[in-house]
Order: structure tokens, then C-alpha cells, then sequence
């Protein structure tokens, strides 16, 4: 009965097995670099000041965000999302004479209509946690215009930014 049964299996694994290879290859990707600066503000919770200033880090709640954005859009050929990895590296709290350095990579996807979200993780002298992010990218001509509002719950608070920048695309 055991060798029936290995046989069976055997037949229905080649069987199987012919029928995925017989799949066409998915089309080859494309990857469109959207890098850009991108500048805003972010707020800090009373915990996130408190955690600051025990590091030696004095600052008001509301900070200056100064950066540049590292994309790649990993463009597909049909109607639905696209899919986006970012490397976002902030420097905030320079009108205060401090330089708060933050990175944040993020993995999401963008709409057609340019709504986009991603989720990632985010270092700082705070600490790390895990950013969450939203927003649109607006377009005028070949120039694109990201908005975007990024949560980053923690420990010792949560931090709110609001950024925004410039691009285009290049390959």
C-alpha cells in the first residue's frame, strides 16, 4: 500500500510540478529614482523632550526639519499600486543650535493618483521605534511634489512630522 501511495504522490508532484514551469516569467520590473530634499517640521511629546534633555539635549517641542530623501519606485506596468522604498535622513532642531539626526527607511506603496503609505524603522537620539507614514504626492509638469504626515509612536512618547520636498523622475 506504501509504494502505491509514493507512486501516487510521485505522478502528482510531476504533474504539478510541469504546470509551474510551464508559467510565464512576470515581465521584467522597472525602477524609477524619485531622491529629492525634503523639509518640514515635527513635534515632540513632553516624554520625547524629557528623554532628550536627560541625553544632554535641550529643545523645544516643535523642531526644523532639513534632509534629503533616497527613493526607488518599483514601477509596474497595470493600473493598481506601485510599490516604494525610501531612505529618509532628517537633521531637526537646527534653529536652536542643536543637530537632531534622524533615519528612517520605509517600505510602502503609492497609488495611481499619487496616495501613498509606508511603515519602517526610525532611529534617533530619542531612540528607535517604528514609523508610520502617509501622505500625496502632488504632480506639476515633470516636477512631483511629496506631502507627507509621518507618526513614530515610542516609549517615551510620539513624535508627528510634517514634510514636504521636490523631485523628478529619473532612471
Amino acid at each position: 500500500m506504501r509504494i502505491k501511495n509514493g507512486v501516487t504522490c510521485a505522478i502528482a508532484c510531476a504533474l504539478l510540478g510541469g504546470t509551474a514551469a510551464a508559467q510565464d516569467e512576470p515581465p521584467l520590473g522597472r525602477v524609477a529614482s524619485l531622491s529629492g530634499p525634503r523639509f518640514g517640521v515635527t513635534y515632540l511629546s513632553d516624554g520625547i523632550v524629557r528623554k532628550l534633555d536627560d541625553r544632554g539635549v535641550g529643545v523645544r517641542p516643535a523642531v526644523s526639519q532639513f534632509g534629503w530623501q533616497f527613493e526607488k519606485q518599483f514601477l509596474n506596468s497595470g493600473s493598481g499600486p506601485t510599490a516604494v522604498s525610501e531612505w529618509v535622513l532628517l537633521f531637526g532642531g537646527m534653529e536652536q543650535g542643536v543637530v537632531l539626526p534622524s533615519l528612517t527607511w520605509l517600505v510602502g506603496l503609492r497609488g495611481r493618483r499619487g496616495a501613498e503609505f509606508g511603515v519602517g524603522p526610525n532611529v534617533t537620539p530619542a531612540g528607535t521605534a517604528l514609523a508610520l507614514a502617509g501622505g500625496v504626492t502632488l504632480r506639476a509638469g515633470s516636477l512631483n511634489l511629496p506631502v507627507n504626515l509621518a507618526l513614530v509612536p515610542s516609549k517615551s512618547g510620539i513624535r508627528v512630522s510634517v514634510l514636504c520636498g521636490f523631485n523628478t523622475r529619473k532612471r
